[in-house]
């Protein structure tokens, strides 16, 4: 397999949020968490995500010409980076395309100190995912609701 990121542009934008809706339209669905699920915003937080000044969204291209997904990446200190969101097209998931994808930002942004991003607790894949690429949980959670607890993972280089 092979994947490209691209830096995301404003045209980009409605193909990013659509395959947003899309990947976390099923968990939306699951945990009933209407005020922080990726499926709920609206295409205007995908546009200021990818104006971000300290980040934005990169395009995750296969055999670079086919989307299949999306990752935002954004700094709030020096060598700390933040990924929040990440998704892959139903269509594309459980192929090792996320896999991949943290593998390219770590060589991309090679002045990271640490990597940090949240996920549903409940969502035992996902927080597989994480661990096999070496973040380990902080021990940081918040509560979303009775279905759903988002923990909050770090990866130090």
């Amino acid at each position: 397999m092979t994947i490209e990121l691209q830096k995301a542009t404003m045209a980009d934008a409605e193909e990013i949020h659509a395959c947003q809706v899309a990947a976390f339209q099923p968990l939306l669905f699951k945990y009933q968490d209407t005020d922080s699920n990726p499926a709920n915003e609206p295409l205007a937080r995908t546009i200021t995500r990818i104006n971000r000044t300290d980040g934005g969204f990169y395009k995750i291209m296969k055999d670079n010409k086919v989307f299949v997904g999306a990752i935002c990446l954004f700094t709030k200190e020096p060598g700390i980076y933040w990924i929040s969101p990440m998704f892959v097209y139903p269509s594309f998931q459980g192929k090792g395309y996320a896999q991949e994808t943290l593998k390219q930002v770590e060589i991309i942004f090679a002045d990271a100190k640490a990597w940090r991003l949240a996920t549903i607790e409940e969502e035992q894949g996902n927080c597989y995912l994480y661990e096999k690429a070496g973040y380990q949980r902080t021990g940081k959670s918040q509560v979303l609701n009775a279905r759903a607890t988002l923990v909050y993972y770090e990866k130090r280089m």
